[in-house]
């Protein structure tokens, strides 16, 4: 699990949807290069942003619209005024976001670094390959997608909840801290099988429910009907890998979940990472 890509710009490689539709009218080459940018608050409250997303090779045909070519020379004044070195030294390349921590090849799992405690689940989504994963946010690129299982569920919540920090009272996510560590007994075929398919419930419910956003269908005081059942079948079905039924509450969880912490910390089980990377070499 990685951060999202950080651009350190000014704004001058974030194009909003209204600068879209003035700046692209008539201009193939912007909107060639235009990518859906999404972050934590774009995700959850369903707000649209674009960036420029443009390859080394790309460089000299972005350069042909008068309008990229408007937000480069400004995107390098910036970067070469800044104080930070490592910022100036990316004035050479305007073109580029300075930090890219990676892009899908299929698609990516969003998970927002910060979010609502009233949830009573964390928010995550699948993104498609086009989709530039903002810094206000990690990105699971090309997982399976049973690991969105796992980030839905009621038992990773109350793992986040005591492992991560908070900012003010909202769930505060760290990947290093939360996902990295998450334990989880080794998942035969059968449970990925299981998992992915309450994944995909999970996002045909929020699909039915179109053009809600994750903040509307997340509300705990008007969640829809199918998709809280959605969610509570996920979490039977990974709850039962875990212990053989639903656990009784969250303080039965977080007893489950150190005690198979403790017993990682002697080589099992691995993290899910661990597990998505080894699934995917086999």
């Amino acid at each position: 699990m990685l951060f999202g890509n950080m651009p350190r710009d000014g704004g001058n490689l974030i194009v909003s949807p209204e600068e879209k539709i003035t700046e692209a009218n008539g201009d193939a080459i912007l909107e060639k290069y235009l990518r859906r940018f999404v972050g934590s608050e774009d995700f959850i409250q369903g707000k649209l942003r674009y960036c420029l997303w443009i390859e080394q090779d790309q460089w000299s045909d972005a350069g042909r619209s008068p309008a990229i070519a408007r937000r480069l020379d400004a995107v390098k004044t910036m970067r070469l005024a800044s104080k930070a070195g490592s910022t100036r030294d990316y004035a050479k390349a305007p073109y580029r976001f300075v930090q890219i921590q990676g892009k899908a090849k299929q698609s990516a799992l969003i998970i927002p670094r910060h979010s609502s405690e009233r949830r009573h689940y964390l928010p995550v989504g699948l993104l498609d390959a086009t989709m530039i994963v903002a810094d206000s946010a990690f990105a699971l690129y090309d997982a399976p997608i049973w690991c969105l299982a796992l980030i839905a569920a009621r038992l990773h919540l109350v793992w986040i909840a005591a492992v991560c920090g908070k900012l003010k009272t909202d769930y505060r996510y760290s990947n290093t801290l939360g996902w990295n560590t998450f334990p989880i007994p080794t998942l035969t075929d059968k449970n990925t099988a299981d998992l992915t398919r309450c994944a995909e419930a999970i996002l045909l419910a929020r699909e039915a429910h179109f053009p809600a956003t994750s903040a509307d269908l997340y509300d705990p005081d008007s969640m829809p009907a199918d998709l809280r059942q959605a969610h509570e079948r996920n979490d039977e079905i990974l709850e039962r890998i875990y212990i053989g039924r639903r656990f009784r509450n969250d303080t039965e969880r977080l007893e489950k979940l150190f005690t198979l912490y403790a017993s990682g910390r002697k080589g099992m089980p691995d993290s899910p990472a661990a597990l998505s990377e080894s699934r995917r070499r086999t």
